[in-house]
C-alpha cells in the first residue's frame, strides 16, 4: 500500500489573508483614503467609501485586526491610519496593476485629475508633481538612481535642497530609507520616497506651495507653488480637467 504524503503548512507568508481584508469593496476605499498619511474617523471614512456607518465599522475592526490600520483614540473619538509605510506601499504597487475605476460621475473625473497631479504617497509627493521634482533633480545630476531602488543624493543635491529649506542631515539621520524609488501608480515611472521624500513633501506644506484636500488625498498647488516649482524646478503642471488621461 502506497505510503500517504502528509501535507504541511506553507512556510510562506499568508498572502491570502492579507489579500482577503483588501479585496472587499468598502475596506480598499478605507485604505485607499488613509493613503495620505492621515489619521481619519469611521464617519469620514463611511463616507469616503460609500457605505453606512455600521458596515464601516465592522470593516474597520477586520482591518485593525488583520493590522492593515491602527486605531487611536482622540478625546470621545477614534481616529484610524495606516499601520506601516509598508502596508502603503503594497497599496500603491496593486494601484500599478489595478484596473482604472470607471469614470461615470464629474466628481469622479475631478478628483482622478486632481489625483493624477498631486497627491500624498503615505509621507511623500506623488503624481506628476513628484515624478517631476524627481525627474529634475535626477536631470541636474543631483539625485542618482542607483541599482538597488535607491536613489543617491550628490553633495550639490544636499547643498541646493538645504538652501531650499529641507533639513536634509536630519532626514539622513532618521532609521529608515534615505531616498527611495517608488512607482507612481498614475505616471508609471518612480519619484522620490523615504526619509527625502518626506521631508521634501512637508517642506512643500509648510511653505503653502501645495495644500491638503479634504475630499480626497490630492493636493492642491497653489500660485505661489506653480510660480516656486518653475522657479526651482522647472516644472510646469496642467490643471485638473486636462490631467485625468
Amino acid at each position: 500500500m502506497p505510503k500517504r504524503t502528509i501535507a504541511r503548512p506553507s512556510p510562506d507568508p499568508n498572502l491570502a489573508h492579507a489579500a482577503a481584508l483588501i479585496g472587499d469593496r468598502g475596506r480598499s476605499a478605507m485604505l485607499l483614503s488613509l493613503l495620505d498619511g492621515r489619521t481619519l474617523s469611521a464617519g469620514e471614512l463611511a463616507r469616503r467609501a460609500t457605505i453606512s456607518p455600521t458596515s464601516a465599522s465592522a470593516h474597520l475592526s477586520k482591518l485593525v485586526a488583520g493590522g492593515l490600520i491602527v486605531v487611536e483614540p482622540s478625546g470621545r473619538r477614534r481616529l484610524y491610519r495606516l499601520a506601516s509605510a509598508d502596508v502603503g506601499r503594497a497599496l500603491e504597487a496593486l494601484a500599478l496593476i489595478a484596473k482604472p475605476a470607471r469614470i461615470v460621475a464629474l466628481t469622479q473625473s475631478a478628483i482622478a485629475g486632481e489625483l493624477r497631479i498631486a497627491r500624498s504617497c503615505y509621507d511623500h509627493l506623488a503624481g506628476r508633481l513628484g515624478v517631476g521634482i524627481t525627474d529634475a533633480l535626477v536631470a541636474r545630476r543631483m539625485l542618482v538612481p542607483g541599482g538597488s531602488h535607491d536613489y543617491a543624493l550628490t553633495s550639490q543635491g544636499q547643498h541646493y535642497l538645504t538652501a531650499l529649506g529641507l533639513d536634509v542631515t536630519g532626514a539622513q539621520s532618521k532609521r529608515r530609507h534615505f531616498a527611495s524609488q517608488c512607482r507612481d501608480w498614475t505616471e508609471h515611472r518612480s519619484h522620490v520616497a523615504g526619509a527625502l521624500g518626506a521631508a521634501l513633501r512637508d517642506r512643500l506644506l509648510d511653505d503653502g506651495w501645495v495644500v491638503r484636500t479634504q475630499a480626497s488625498r490630492a493636493l492642491h498647488v497653489t500660485p505661489l507653488g506653480r510660480a516656486a516649482l518653475e522657479q526651482y524646478f522647472s516644472l510646469r503642471l496642467p490643471d485638473a480637467m486636462h490631467a485625468t488621461r
